[in-house]
């Protein structure tokens, strides 16, 4: 046996069909092997606060090894686990294909299914994961539920606090007054004929539930994006790819929401369309994560393989057959934070080579985490945390002095914004607003307007 992997990180399936994956005294078994190896190696410590807290209980606890941990308390580390992958990617020396397989995400997503098989998942909780269901109400009422939802109001944040956990002073994405289903039936978006690409792709957008009802500018900005490059597009929205249930544990809904989407792809990649996913979170979903939920099913593994983060699409079009001329220089540069589930893609740091195609721009590279994790960074008693972790990566924005700043991740960028925002006291940051990656180069090719 040696120290460390040296091949690249491979992932197992999610044996969540065998009643072995159930069995809790077999998981915490695996949760004590696991534990044992991360106590001897601790080089995750600083990634996030799931390691600082089984090293204090290991530490505090009467031996200092693992056996002085209660099994009871190794629930205080899964709930500080926000899926990053961080760990598994950049981190864990002991990862498949190492014989001692750790997988530390997956370790604590089977733990969170346990107990979410056992106790059941809360109502507030199955409702805020209902991304559908209250992204066609804000939608519906975007004016209203922009209002209530906002981190400056007094009357209704203190209730939202108090009934669903939502931490008063947590900044919540808004809604947009149409989906981008809506807004891409009502705008054109002519295909130039003179790019270099036209003729030779065709792409359909899985808008995903942020872009669809948070968000239309990002998947505006894609389409624009794409058609001056001479891509064709269409926008498709089946579901949302499951991530806030699979966060829940939730994992017969993830393969439910896997077949239902990928059922709606498939016709399209039958035809010709490359699949193209608008957020970093939904393209692991469909590249990675489903595969591993359902790796005997044929037509999840076709959509894997035919899917496409935006920002990787453009890089590879800039490489295979070369952009459309016409960027524009990017005045005051731009800072580009890594979104932790762009990075787990194993793709390179697309969006700040994507960027970086943009002529006489400085990209600046943020490679720490924003601290958000979803939904986990707006609950009451993680938001503290989560500013606390987002810290270094607002003080590397801020030491950049950027115009711009931007994130795949949306909720990464708007958290990231907050965190600058309160570390940098009176002095308010000179981005107002973050961007996805894609909204920039758009403007960088003079299709979005300018914001004062």
């Amino acid at each position: 046996m040696r120290e460390g992997s040296l091949e690249a990180p491979t992932r197992h399936a999610l044996d969540w069909q065998n009643p072995w994956f159930w069995d809790e005294k077999a998981l915490e078994a695996e949760m004590e092997r696991i534990f044992h190896i991360c106590h001897g190696c601790r080089r995750c410590f600083n990634l996030c606060d799931s390691f600082p807290r089984l090293f204090d209980l290991i530490d505090n606890g009467p031996t200092g090894e693992v056996d002085g941990v209660k099994k009871e308390d190794y629930a205080q580390v899964e709930e500080a686990c926000t899926l990053c992958d961080m760990c598994f990617m950049t981190k864990c020396p002991y990862v498949p294909p190492h014989e001692w397989a750790v997988d530390f995400p997956h370790l604590m997503l089977r733990h969170r299914a346990v107990q979410a098989r056992k106790n059941g998942i809360g109502l507030v909780d199955s409702q805020l994961a209902d991304t559908d269901r209250a992204g066609r109400l804000g939608t519906f009422a975007a004016g209203l539920a922009n209002w209530a939802t906002d981190e400056t109001n007094t009357l209704t944040r203190p209730a939202i606090e108090r009934f669903a956990g939502i931490h008063h002073g947590a900044r919540l994405p808004r809604y947009d007054g149409e989906t981008f289903e809506i807004r891409a039936a009502r705008e054109a978006a002519p295909v130039n004929q003179a790019a270099p690409a036209f003729g030779k792709r065709k792409a359909v957008l899985y808008a995903t539930c942020f872009v669809n009802f948070n968000n239309t500018d990002i998947g505006a900005a894609a389409r624009a994006v794409l058609a001056q490059n001479g891509v064709e597009t269409e926008v498709v929205y089946p579901a949302c790819c499951g991530m806030p249930k699979l966060e829940l544990g939730d994992i017969e809904a993830v393969a439910a929401a896997a077949r239902q989407v990928t059922a709606a792809l498939l016709p399209w990649i039958d035809k010709g369309y490359d699949v193209i996913a608008l957020t970093p979170s939904c393209a692991l979903m469909l590249k990675f994560e489903w595969p591993l939920i359902l790796p005997k099913d044929p037509a999840v593994e076709r959509l894997s393989q035919a899917t496409f983060d935006v920002s990787e699409y453009v890089v590879d079009i800039a490489k295979k057959d070369g952009l459309a001329p016409g960027l524009e220089p990017i005045e005051g540069g731009v800072s580009v934070h890594l979104a932790c589930h762009a990075r787990a893609q194993n793709m390179g740091a697309k969006a700040a080579e994507m960027l970086r195609l943009v002529p006489k721009t400085r990209v600046a590279i943020i490679e720490r985490c924003s601290g958000h994790g979803g939904i986990w960074g707006a609950r009451t008693e993680n938001f503290e945390i989560a500013v606390k972790v987002g810290k270094p990566a607002a003080q590397a924005a801020l030491k950049n002095d950027t115009r711009f700043v931007v994130s795949e991740c949306p909720l990464a960028a708007e958290h990231l914004m907050q965190v600058m925002e309160m570390t940098a006291g009176e002095k308010k940051p000179e981005p107002f607003r973050a961007l996805h990656p894609i909204e920039l180069l758009a403007r960088a090719y003079g299709l979005m307007e300018q914001e004062s």
